[in-house]
């Protein structure tokens, strides 16, 4: 998350719309936001069966990258700083003594791993997500292997991305050696997969430099007295009171203290024993859930549904849907000869694209002067696009006709609405119905 700069002039409809806790709303896992550790969100066996004379034929994804370490050591060298001052002063309370050395000991392990790199338990994440993957569709696979067909692979280019499709890829030819010479290597295309940073991104990028209305939603969201309440709830429980009152942004440090309990779940693996780090010994669930519940708000205005009279954080995201649509109907046309095409990216286009896709949790933009809240919506960073987040289309065949499942973190996902199943309350679309409903006729 990055640090909102606090202002001190408020827009009073804003304070009202807004609840008082975020605790009230999420679980914990929530608190976490985009930086949650991904776990599958359906028991494979309760997959809806394939419908009978149908097998499949392809498969594609799009996956964010897994857990990764932090992309700098800023908020660890800033809370440092604050610690190291506070202990030459007797001003550390019994927890903060410990605060400072299990944060030391964090910095190092994620400068071992790298920077912004693919932690152990990142790549674990690609390792299993891959092996079920296989396990859902062991005759595709097969088939794939039997015919020699060829498995793509497509990166942003950036190396967490790179490594997650690495880590991805050797999970399948360990599983499968016959896919291993089908694999290919892994190519970078920005514009498919770092369009936020590529040319196509020009509109949005200026849109999250300057626009004034994203900038007071944002300010006018995060400076509210529960942040300043939070921020020295958090910083009480490593300073003393004398301390604290020192201390000139509350809110800054603060938020530096829950970006490292943010990512702590995701070098786990780094931990001493692999027990994890405690970081959650230094924030209470609330004070994080608030902090989580602004990290929120901030990816839902500049990467999400955003303002229900704009489309400008998601439309760039059509790239990447066309893809999807490009690669089942070669599949189709007899022109392709791939038998999975598999995508590794980021946050910033997962979660655009399912705002465009209208996939659960990202159907409702917030009404311009009603700000985003958890009360009144569905939306969550840590369901939307968590480490690891994926997005796969399945391809069945029958004759003529071709049915596509999509799966979503790993659950069976309907369409968005207008987009009519084969029957009622099944998972199975015909793709000329999709293509119908996505306006690709």
């Amino acid at each position: 998350m990055r640090r909102l700069t606090p202002v001190l002039a408020l827009g009073a409809l804003l304070l009202t719309a807004l609840p008082a806790h975020a605790s009230d709303g999420p679980a914990h896992r929530d608190s976490y936001g985009t930086k949650a550790p991904y776990t599958p969100e359906q028991n494979p066996r309760t997959y809806q069966r394939t419908p009978a004379g149908y097998t499949p034929v392809f498969t594609e994804n799009v996956s964010r990258h897994g857990s990764r370490s932090a992309t700098d050591s800023e908020d660890g060298d800033l809370i440092l700083a604050l610690w190291d001052k506070a202990q030459e002063q007797g001003q550390l309370t019994r927890k903060g003594e410990e605060f400072g050395p299990t944060v030391r000991a964090l910095l190092d392990a994620m400068s071992k791993v790298g920077y912004g790199n693919l932690s152990g338990r990142g790549k674990q994440e690609m390792k299993d997500t891959a092996a079920r993957l296989q396990q859902r569709l062991p005759s595709l696979f097969g088939k794939i292997a039997a015919d020699g067909e060829k498995i793509d692979v497509v990166s942003s280019g950036q190396g967490r991305a790179v490594d997650s499709g690495t880590a991805f890829t050797g999970a399948l030819a360990e599983a499968d050696p016959a896919l291993g010479p089908l694999i290919g290597p892994t190519r970078t295309d920005k514009d498919l997969l770092y369009f936020h940073k590529a040319p196509g991104g020009a509109a949005y990028r200026d849109y999250i430099a300057h626009d004034r209305r994203l900038a007071d939603t944002l300010k006018s969201i995060t400076d509210q007295p529960r942040t300043h309440e939070a921020a020295r709830s958090v910083l009480r429980r490593i300073f003393k009171d004398d301390f604290v009152d020192q201390i000139a942004d509350q809110v800054t440090a603060a938020q530096a203290v829950y970006n490292l309990y943010a990512i702590a779940p995701a070098m786990s693996e780094e931990s001493p024993d692999g027990q994890g780090w405690g970081m959650e010994r230094y924030i209470s669930r609330s004070d994080a859930a608030w902090f989580g519940y602004l990290g929120d708000a901030e990816d839902f205005y500049e990467k999400g549904p955003g303002f229900a009279d704009s489309d400008i954080t998601y439309k760039m995201a059509g790239v990447l849907l066309d893809d999807f649509f490009k690669q089942v109907e070669a599949k189709r046309d007899g022109t392709s000869d791939l038998g999975a095409e598999l995508r590794f990216t980021h946050a910033e286009e997962i979660i655009p694209l399912a705002a465009l896709m209208g996939l659960p949790g990202s159907t409702e933009p917030a009404t311009p002067g009603e700000p985003y809240t958890y009360a009144d919506n569905p939306w969550r960073g840590a369901s939307v696009s968590p480490l690891g987040a994926n997005i796969q289309w399945d391809v069945f065949q029958s004759g003529d006709d071709y049915l596509v499942r999509m799966l979503y973190n790993e659950k069976e996902t309907a369409f968005k609405a207008g987009c009519r199943p084969i029957a009622e309350g099944s998972k199975f679309y015909d793709l000329d119905e999709l293509e119908r409903c996505f306006g690709r006729g």
